[in-house]
């Protein structure tokens, strides 16, 4: 089975969460002593809640996460995650759950996921698949409960987090494939799990995204009932190139290059794989019949191009789809619903993209 991460937070953690959620209730105005001058760039301005933030973040981690070991890196993912996390939204139901993938095939798993219901009853409802993001390598269903907890109670949906299996230990294709056995398994189950069978749909953010499209991808390919909907935040969707975004935001805004650079090398197996459309699904060859998407993107992040050239691939190939750059944020903002206006923002306007893609 995929081993769940369980991160505890120290008494400091939660003192700078604390913090953190307060600011996010500030006029941004009332945080330049913290964030600074206005940062300007590409015709921009950064969020000042995001400015501030950045700043905390820095004194907080020991280096860059290519830099530390990996247990490490990952510690320091979950602990920025959980500071920018806000008060914990309370649902009808969370549950730790295992989804039984494994079967009788070794290179199959039975994966931890978390089930969130904003309704304690048996009420049938639309279902997000939620991946989540961390480059294929960090990252957990922790690291994201806040935010599928706000997309649960705004979107009066179930969401499921699902704990796909993460690199180094397990390569490309293995995430994309867990990912996969992952629908497959809730569509196919959806009465017992109290789905709408016909109202699944699949999301993530940065690598999450990516996985998130791939399933899209592979289903239709195969002539499969595919998700409803996809609700991509910041989708990583090329690796065999580096856009415009890369040069002018490669450094300075959470994500870097570097990251990206490490992330890629610690998830694909050779250059062969970069070129795979299952790592790099802008550079398939069809975009047709895929289902209906919202494509978030932040103004201030190195995979914002390539995040917008593949919501218009999909639009020129007569997919719907609405394509949203959240100019002011960074990478990844559906991680600081605690502490940004401008997140909170983002993510209601997706959560009613998501409602009228479902159609619920």
């Amino acid at each position: 089975m995929s081993g769940h991460r369980a991160y505890t937070p120290t008494t400091a953690d939660r003192l700078v969460r604390a913090a953190m959620t307060a600011a996010g209730r500030l006029p941004g105005g009332m945080l330049r002593p913290i964030a600074g001058s206005p940062r300007r760039l590409d015709g921009l301005t950064l969020d000042p809640h995001f400015q501030a933030g950045l700043r905390v973040i820095s004194l907080m981690t020991g280096g860059e996460y290519e830099d530390l070991p990996l247990k490490q890196a990952r510690e320091t993912l979950e602990r920025s995650a959980f500071t920018a996390s806000g008060d914990r939204i309370d649902l009808a139901v969370v549950e730790d759950i295992v989804l039984p993938l494994a079967g009788d095939d070794p290179a199959r798993a039975d994966l931890s996921a978390r089930l969130y219901s904003p309704v304690g009853t048996d009420e049938v409802l639309p279902l997000l698949i939620y991946f989540h993001g961390g480059g294929w390598t960090l990252g957990s269903i922790d690291s994201h409960d806040s935010t599928c907890r706000f997309i649960a109670r705004e979107g009066g949906l179930k969401v499921l987090s699902v704990d796909y299996r993460l690199a180094p230990e397990f390569t490309f294709p293995t995430p994309v494939e867990d990912c996969l056995a992952s629908f497959r398994y809730v569509r196919d189950n959806a009465v017992e799990l109290g789905v709408d069978a016909t109202r699944i749909a699949v999301g993530g953010d940065s690598a999450g995204g990516n996985l998130a499209t791939v399933v899209c991808h592979l289903t239709r390919d195969a002539a499969e009932t595919m998700p409803a909907f996809q609700l991509l935040f910041v989708p990583a969707t090329d690796m065999s190139a580096r856009t415009r975004s890369y040069e002018t935001f490669g450094e300075g805004f959470f994500l870097t290059r570097s990251n990206m650079d490490w992330y890629e090398e610690t998830y694909i197996r050779s250059d062969d794989d970069r070129t795979d459309p299952r790592a790099s699904p802008l550079l398939a060859e069809d975009f047709s019949g895929l289902p209906p998407a919202h494509v978030a993107t932040g103004g201030f992040d190195p995979l914002r191009d390539e995040g917008e050239a593949y919501a218009r691939k999909m639009s020129e190939a007569g997919v719907t789809v609405s394509l949203r750059r959240h100019s002011s944020l960074v990478h990844p903002f559906v991680n600081a619903v605690g502490t940004s206006p401008a997140a909170r923002a983002a993510l209601y306007e997706a959560v009613g993209a998501l409602r009228m893609g479902l159609g619920y």
